[in-house]
């Protein structure tokens, strides 16, 4: 077992979700969320932030959720088992198997319930955690 999840790193390039997300999770899951606007910065901020959970945003422009995924694969340390779960409108059954297959707990669908995001992220998380 990981341990409480207490730090969270939310990569999501529309300020508006973002804002409702992190506020959410910081408000009523108590976690510490830092917020980037894209992949690119993600990656950079990684290291100094090292976050326990990465909630991630499928579709940004420049480079996308599943790129940044493999890319905080190829860096060394924590990066390369940070569990990461992606948020997107794109949730198909299929496209939530493909982004699993990528590496990824799980899929959050976007319009999520702020009421509920604490719970979708610790029972992903605790799925992860289970022998």
């Amino acid at each position: 077992m990981a341990g409480p999840l207490h730090s969270i790193l939310n990569v999501e390039d529309d300020e508006d979700i973002a804002e409702v997300a992190v506020m959410t999770l910081e408000m009523l899951g108590g976690f510490r969320v830092v917020h980037c606007a894209s992949g690119c910065a993600a990656l950079e901020r990684f290291a100094a932030e090292a976050p326990q959970l990465v909630l991630m945003d499928v579709m940004m422009p420049g480079m996308d959720g599943p790129e940044t995924l493999r890319r905080l694969r190829e860096m060394p340390g924590a990066a390369r088992s940070v569990p990461v779960i992606f948020m997107t409108a794109r949730a198909q059954v299929h496209e939530q198997a493909a982004y699993r297959s990528l590496g990824a707990l799980g899929v959050i669908v976007k319009p999520f319930d702020p009421d509920r995001l604490t719970a979708e992220i610790t029972t992903l998380r605790e799925s992860h955690d289970a022998p």
